[in-house]
């Protein structure tokens, strides 16, 4: 099912498990410092498991069904990290390209091992080398919100997609549905992030482990504490509640993913809405449910 690509690599390299095609990832927006930590930190969390995969995707792809997603469907996965998300929809695909800037798209090769309808390719959201118009289903979660402009991001992924094909993204929320006092939390988070993400990388990730010992772990027990003797509605409302049932290894891995980066957008629900209609998509669903905000639109 696999096309061509529109333009030749400028290389083509050996990975573990398949030849990976390498494609220029420069561009007006892009922050190589950005993918540069991402691609370290995806090198540093690669093992997923099966198990946790499949919990993963189960909280983002509640919004997918058979008529979106199918063995007819020609799909993209934009900054597809670890691959995680693509090992995850390999077995409902008929093929995934997957694609990533960063040095990730090695650790991807390792996860997703000898799937045969997966092909990863080295390149950014502004030199997707595929023509316009050629997918039925494309995503990307996590990522366009560490992009500059995240609208024109969105945009040139959307632009890859078939008209009646699918749009499907993850986008960090604005933490508008919480009170007061979960934004003071969250701001004084920030304020921590702002420093952490400047250090060198090896610092950065010693201080990242530590916050999720001192920072993470506490409020997590406290959560699960809660749930224990029944309070769960409460337990809903407290910061990092989401990791509840989440793994040591999956939340020291998003410590870093939190504490590392220098930048990140937040988005309101209208706003995420208004974006997706702007890209020329309809019949958008935003999922009422965590992670906020994960949404799913249809190309018109």
């Amino acid at each position: 099912m696999k096309i061509a690509y529109n333009r030749n690599p400028e290389a083509i390299v050996k990975g573990t498990n398949r030849e990976i095609a390498v494609f220029s990832t420069d561009g007006e927006n892009i922050d190589t410092e950005v993918v540069k930590s991402f691609g370290d930190e995806w090198l540093k969390f690669h093992e997923f498991s099966d198990k946790s995969i499949e919990k993963l995707s189960n909280e983002y792809f509640d919004v997918l069904n058979d008529s979106i997603l199918n063995k007819q469907s020609y799909a993209l996965d934009i900054g597809c990290g670890t691959g995680r998300w693509t090992k995850s929809l390999a077995t409902k695909a008929g093929f995934i390209e997957a694609i990533d800037p960063s040095d990730a798209i090695f650790a991807a090769d390792k996860l997703l091992g000898k799937i045969d309808n997966v092909r990863l390719s080295k390149a950014s959201v502004e030199t997707i080398p595929f023509d316009d118009n050629t997918f039925d289903f494309a995503m990307s979660i996590g990522v366009l919100h560490h992009i500059p402009n995240t609208q024109q991001a969105m945009k040139d992924c959307v632009r890859k997609v078939k008209k009646g094909g699918y749009f499907y993204c993850y986008l960090y929320y604005n933490l508008e549905t919480r009170g007061w006092w979960f934004k003071t939390l969250f701001a004084i988070s920030d304020l921590i992030r702002k420093v952490v993400s400047k250090l060198p990388s090896g610092l950065k990730k010693f201080i990242c482990d530590i916050l999720t010992i001192v920072i993470y772990m506490p409020l997590i027990l406290w959560v699960r504490f809660l749930v224990l003797i029944g309070l769960r509605n409460i337990a809903k409302k407290m910061p990092l509640s989401a990791y509840n049932d989440k793994s040591f290894f999956v939340i020291r891995n998003d410590a870093l993913d939190r504490f590392g980066t220098k930048l990140e957008h937040r988005f309101s629900k209208a706003e995420v809405l208004e974006m997706m209609e702007n890209c020329g998509l309809t019949d958008i669903v935003i999922s009422p449910l965590m992670p906020y905000y994960h949404a799913i639109g249809k190309k018109i």
